[in-house]
């Protein structure tokens, strides 16, 4: 009887975990990035899409880092109050490390820096679990924008559908979301089959640190403990 290929031994020491070491390396990443440029900001991010992030950031790669994941790790890079503080003053961004956030470290001019990340948003569709930004409903009657080789994979996305004379066509009106409401699976991929993009990848400025200043861009964070 051969040998099955599911019986290969697998050595473990070459599995790498992201335990302590990992944390230690990001910290002292984070704290080298700090000591070379010249501020430090802390931006937020809506509807994060990888691709489109690393589009983005190409935009520092010769002056500047960026820096995601957990928020602890980071704090405790920077120092969480003025007593294991790295720099002067840079526990105030500590505070605002929380939700989905990251970190720009870099020298660019903040005019730049402000201008680049005001400019920049992109559409993308919707994932699962999203909330609809706005209900969408399908009116029964014909619906042209699908071809009738379609027509099956609607059905399986539940959607009241029949062919009239080689058309796909809506037998009843059809919700396909709800404004407020998450988006199951079968919705998220009608919305990407009627080309409706409801999610907006966009980042956001926070605050702005440097050796000489610091810096909230918006009013409701004053409340935030910085003293």
């Amino acid at each position: 009887m051969p040998k099955s290929k599911r019986d290969r031994p697998v050595t473990l020491s070459k599995t790498k975990k992201k335990g302590r070491e990992h944390k230690e390396g990001i910290v002292d990443g984070i704290r080298e990035a700090v000591d070379r440029y010249s501020s430090v900001y802390v931006f937020s991010f809506e509807n994060m899409r990888n691709i489109k992030f690393k589009e983005f950031r190409q935009q520092f790669r010769h002056n500047g880092k960026f820096f995601l994941g957990s928020n602890k790790v980071m704090q405790v890079a920077l120092g969480r109050s003025a007593s294991d503080e790295v720099r002067s003053g840079i526990y105030k961004v500590s505070k605002l490390l929380r939700g989905d956030t990251g970190l720009l470290v870099t020298d660019m001019p903040k005019e730049e820096v402000e201008s680049l990340f005001n400019a920049y948003e992109d559409s993308d569709y919707s994932r699962t679990g999203s909330i609809a930004v706005e209900t969408v409903e399908l009116k029964e009657g014909p619906l042209e924008q699908f071809t009738h080789e379609m027509e099956p994979l609607l059905r399986k996305l539940e959607m009241p559908v029949r062919l009239n004379k080689g058309t796909v066509e809506l037998v009843a009106d059809f919700v396909v979301c709800e404004e407020g409401k998450p988006l199951s699976p079968k919705s998220a991929h009608i919305l990407r089959l009627l080309r409706m993009k409801m999610a907006t990848f966009k980042l956001n400025l926070l605050c702005r640190w440097s050796p000489s200043d610091f810096e909230l861009y918006r009013e409701d964070l004053s409340d935030v403990e910085t003293s």
